[in-house]
């Protein structure tokens, strides 16, 4: 599945015209990979062993180029470091209070509050987000705990 999820990603940055250096294919690799949604400093850490001449600093010029050509979307809460999310379809977060983790849950995107919001405001509506705030499992064992 993710194999096959690299490689439509791959092809999509040569279409681009993006050099596939061997640095970017693992940043895009570990972001595929990644269940929870890094930020640039975790993809970092990460990699850092494979690439002792990667900075910060490529990881976000990298995370740059994909979100620029569609393949990561930036997920940017409150004052936090932003996260990046490979899964570019229509999905919604659900955010630990705690530890700040996020994840993705499915639901059949509510096109039908778009439509009412454009009716009732005369606004043309491009997006919309949703967040659901609660606590995590492993979170809410940790506070049980105490």
């Amino acid at each position: 599945m993710t194999e096959e999820k690299l490689q439509e990603a791959v092809s999509r940055l040569k279409e681009s015209g993006v050099r596939i250096t061997p640095q970017r294919h693992a940043v895009l690799e570990f972001l595929l990979n990644a269940e929870i949604h890094p930020t640039a400093d975790d993809i970092y850490k990460a990699l850092e062993g494979k690439f002792p001449n990667m900075s910060v600093a490529t990881v976000y010029n990298n995370l740059k180029v994909f979100r620029e050509i569609g393949l990561v979307r930036e997920l940017t809460y409150g004052d936090s470091s932003s996260r990046f999310d490979c899964n570019t379809s229509k999905h919604y977060h659900i955010i630990c209070d705690e530890c700040g983790k996020i994840v993705d849950f499915h639901y059949p995107s509510l096109d039908e509050v778009e439509s009412l919001a454009e009716q009732v405001t005369g606004f043309q509506v491009s997006h919309h987000r949703m967040e659901i705030y609660g606590t995590c499992p492993n979170c809410k064992k940790e506070l049980q705990h105490h």
